[in-house]
């Protein structure tokens, strides 16, 4: 298994992109941790309510909006992510600046597409 990715946005719903994002990232091999406002399952993970404990999680993930980011701007510096990913309609200059004093980096891209051209 690679590094752990959270999912933070996660769907039950297949039509979502966190749902699919899911999916690859598994078909990937990457262990995955997922997080959702209405919980549920996808493939085996488990979609917690409530922000996921992590010791090690190497890539965040993101599929909510700026506004449903901000209660968990913390959450996130806490777990020291090596990256964060903004997927398209998730970019916050807000939170990347959060994340650049932190020294996180961060990316504008999609995890799907990042996945299907072996760039993840």
């Amino acid at each position: 298994m690679k590094d752990t990715t959270l999912v933070m946005g996660a769907s039950e719903n297949v039509q979502r992109y966190s749902n699919m994002a899911i999916r690859k990232l598994l078909s990937h091999n990457h262990k995955v941790k997922a997080f959702g406002i209405r919980g549920g399952e996808v493939e085996g993970v488990t979609i917690e309510k409530l922000p996921v404990h992590c010791d090690i999680i190497d890539t965040v993930t993101l599929y909510l909006n700026p506004t449903n980011q901000k209660p968990y701007y913390d959450y996130i510096l806490g777990l020291k992510p090596r990256r964060v990913i903004f997927n398209p309609g998730t970019e916050n200059s807000e939170l990347q600046n959060l994340l650049k004093e932190n020294n996180i980096s961060f990316e504008e891209a999609c995890t799907l597409v990042l996945l299907s051209t072996n760039q993840y």
